[in-house]
């Protein structure tokens, strides 16, 4: 028998949406495009022949329409992967529990969880303005630890080469080690330059930016830049990455992540003048995604 969820864990809104997406089970297509920037939704939204969700709490924008006359879903989800867990769960619970009975259904949906987003590059043949994609993703950020399976679906022989290669500092969060969907992988990306990504806790001394603060590992990028296994390198800094791989995984959902690459950290070169690379990459993800 189904476990019953009491309010205090899957808060409801008076309408009986979800807490902080303000959606119902209707409200969520098959195939979710993940975005960071609520303008970036509209974006996304602006493909669509047609809108049928438009609803917005916080920084949490969400349309649902059609392109290819397919069902799409666009959500935004701010920065960090402590965001991701609210989008995800809520995402889930959306489609997957029964929010009157407060019990999970039986017949489970599956969701194309598709991000995409900006990057900074960690390898010197990485160019300004290319798309990567996130064939796995390592989680800096410690989120996916607090769940139980968080080891079954995480690559745990590679999480301790890099450990133990990087030496890493017992103060941090343990990295994790999530790979992406296959089939969205190569339906998405097949052309695509695929990498191993980092989701970082931050955008400065986590990415080993230094402003004014020294950071505890001057040589961190340097060592992440020269780590291989087994022939994957890493390849890219982002910041949602990992909790989506690891959400999804533990879920039963599809995932993956497209990235645009707007720095590279090696070579030292940046663009703001992104906005025109983003929009091919947002179409062509559209088109292979419904294709």
């Amino acid at each position: 028998m189904a476990q019953f969820i009491p309010d205090s864990e899957l808060i409801l809104n008076a309408d009986g949406s979800v807490f902080h997406l303000h959606i119902h089970p209707d409200d969520v297509a098959d195939n979710v495009i993940l975005v960071g920037d609520p303008d970036r939704a509209d974006l996304v939204a602006s493909f669509f022949s047609k809108i049928n969700v438009d609803v917005q709490n916080r920084e949490f924008r969400t349309r649902t329409g059609l392109f290819n006359g397919k069902g799409v879903t666009v959500v935004s989800t701010g920065i960090g992967t402590d965001n991701i867990d609210i989008v995800v769960n809520e995402l889930d619970a959306a489609v997957n529990i029964d929010l009157e009975k407060r019990i999970e259904k039986e017949q489970k949906r599956s969701l194309n969880l598709i991000r995409i987003g900006t990057s900074g590059a960690l390898q010197a043949d990485i160019e300004v303005g290319q798309p990567v994609i996130s064939e796995m993703a390592i989680g800096f950020d410690g989120m996916i630890n607090f769940y139980r399976d968080r080891n079954n679906v995480s690559n745990l022989e590679m999480e301790a080469a890099f450990k133990k290669y990087m030496n890493w500092n017992p103060l941090l969060a343990s990295p994790y080690f999530v790979k992406s969907s296959p089939e969205l992988l190569n339906k998405v990306g097949f052309d695509m330059r695929k990498g191993v990504t980092i989701s970082a806790p931050g955008f400065y001394g986590p990415q080993g930016r230094v402003l004014r603060l020294p950071i505890q590992d001057a040589k961190i990028n340097d060592k992440i830049t020269a780590f291989e296994y087994n022939g994957h390198k890493i390849t890219n800094y982002e910041m949602e990455c990992s909790a989506i791989y690891g959400l999804a995984a533990m879920m039963g959902h599809n995932a993956i992540t497209v990235c645009s690459i707007i720095a590279n950290r090696l070579n030292k070169s940046a663009t703001s003048s992104y906005k025109g690379s983003m929009k091919d990459l947002i179409e062509t993800v559209l088109q292979r995604l419904t294709a």
